[in-house]
């Protein structure tokens, strides 16, 4: 644990000028207050205070909010001048009366960390985080535009990103973080860089971070990071995929048995395929989002589970001992990773306390022609399943699913009002 001393010698000793309080608001969107480093004593003391503007969906305009910096998150910005540094700490949010805000994302996940271990297990997680590098036009706005032709996995000079990425990664390790591994992916202009596993609230902290360091990097080599989940037609999109392991009292759950999959994790299969349709709303909270999963491109779409079947939401990455994980493939880059893990776990809890059963997998399902159920085809439709999910209001709370709800709505009828290239190309002239 980091005390404000330590933070005021180091930020005297690295030269800091500048500290940005950073903060999601419901939709995983950064945001970001920066004070110099002569104010920062009294914003560590005294908290700091800023107007609301229904950044959390809910709450006058006006209302006062405050922001309580975490110690334990202060990194330096290495992409930002190396004189007068920049530094960062993520901040939980207040309200008016000095209570913790139930609002804000990652004291929802913190609240399900804490829930979790008072039952006794302790999630870990790493994710492996999907992105698009397109060029900027002339004006330096982004394009969808990639001079690239490289697919999965290969290398320079076909793959055009590897400075990009080797820059990422190096950033982000001098910031303290631990990544494993990165390449291109399968479309041109895709990559992918993957965290070495940490616990659920560090790994949402970082993916926050990461997102940003990618977007910032990127610039400077004058193109456009976007996380968007399908950005091009005929084309992979982008997921977010979650390997989680679970432990219970320092003994991890999901050891195999002589190379059989121990109960519990099936069951914490179970639990997310139950609750999976529920959870798409924020896992995928993008009309867009929709695009990803019904494209074919190894997208998982049927509510099921696998060793291999790329077309399954959940795999089993099966290894030995200790090494044994759940995929979780449907999340995408655009979720909250506050949200996202807490509804994640609270779904594998629910299917570790009620011993649920995932049924067969997808392979056995083909072989015994047994119907498998597939992922909502619309942000509509998982609206409508996320409204009918007590578990997803128990997690995030009825104030907090109402407000996102209706900013989903919100979003979905702005989409549905939009007429497309694709409509007037189809229909102006045969009408």
């Amino acid at each position: 644990m980091r005390t404000i001393k330590e933070i005021l010698n180091l930020i005297e000793e690295e030269d800091i000028k500048f500290i940005r309080l950073q903060f999601t608001d419901m939709y995983g969107n950064l945001k970001n207050i920066a004070v110099t480093s002569n104010q920062l004593e009294r914003v560590l003391h005294n908290k700091y205070m800023f107007e609301n503007q229904q950044l959390f969906g809910m709450g006058k305009e006006g209302e006062d909010m405050y922001l309580c910096p975490d110690l334990d998150t202060f990194v330096i910005l290495p992409w930002r001048p190396q004189q007068g540094k920049v530094a960062r700490l993520i901040c939980d949010v207040y309200n008016a009366d000095g209570t913790i805000s139930d609002l804000y994302p990652r004291t929802i996940l913190k609240e399900i960390i804490q829930s979790a271990k008072e039952k006794g297990y302790t999630f870990y997680v790493d994710p492996e985080c999907e992105f698009f590098l397109f060029d900027t036009d002339d004006n330096g706005v982004p394009t969808t535009v990639t001079h690239e032709k490289a697919g999965y996995m290969e290398v320079g000079p076909v793959d055009a990103g590897e400075n990009v990425r080797r820059d990422i990664v190096l950033m982000l390790e001098e910031m303290g973080f631990e990544m494993e591994s990165s390449h291109h992916e399968k479309a041109p202009a895709q990559h992918e860089i993957d965290f070495r596993e940490g616990e659920a609230l560090q790994i949402a902290d970082s993916v926050i971070t990461f997102k940003s360091a990618v977007r910032s990097i990127a610039k400077r080599f004058g193109l456009h990071a976007t996380f968007m989940p399908k950005p091009k037609h005929g084309v992979a999109g982008s997921a977010m995929h979650l390997n989680i392991s679970v432990y219970k009292d320092g003994k991890c759950l999901f050891n195999s048995k002589g190379g059989e999959l121990r109960d519990e994790t099936k069951w914490f299969i179970g639990g997310i395929l139950k609750h999976v349709k529920g959870m798409c709303a924020v896992t995928n909270p993008l009309v867009n989002s929709y695009k990803r999963l019904q494209s074919g491109y190894c997208a998982p779409n049927s509510i099921s589970w696998s060793y291999r079947d790329v077309n399954a939401i959940v795999k089993v990455r099966r290894s030995i001992g200790e090494d044994t994980k759940v995929e979780l493939r449907f999340p995408d880059p655009s979720a909250n990773p506050y949200l996202a893990i807490a509804l994640c776990i609270a779904a594998g809890i629910d299917g570790l306390e009620h011993q649920i059963n995932p049924g067969d997998m997808l392979e056995n399902c083909r072989e015994k022609g047994l119907p498998v159920g597939s992922l909502p085809s619309t942000l509509r439709e998982a609206i409508h399943h996320m409204k009918n999910d007590e578990l997803i209001e128990n997690v995030l709370g009825k104030e907090f699913v109402r407000a996102y709800m209706n900013g989903k709505i919100h979003e979905w009828n702005e989409y549905m009002a939009q007429v497309s290239d694709w409509e007037v190309e189809k229909y102006l002239y045969c009408v």
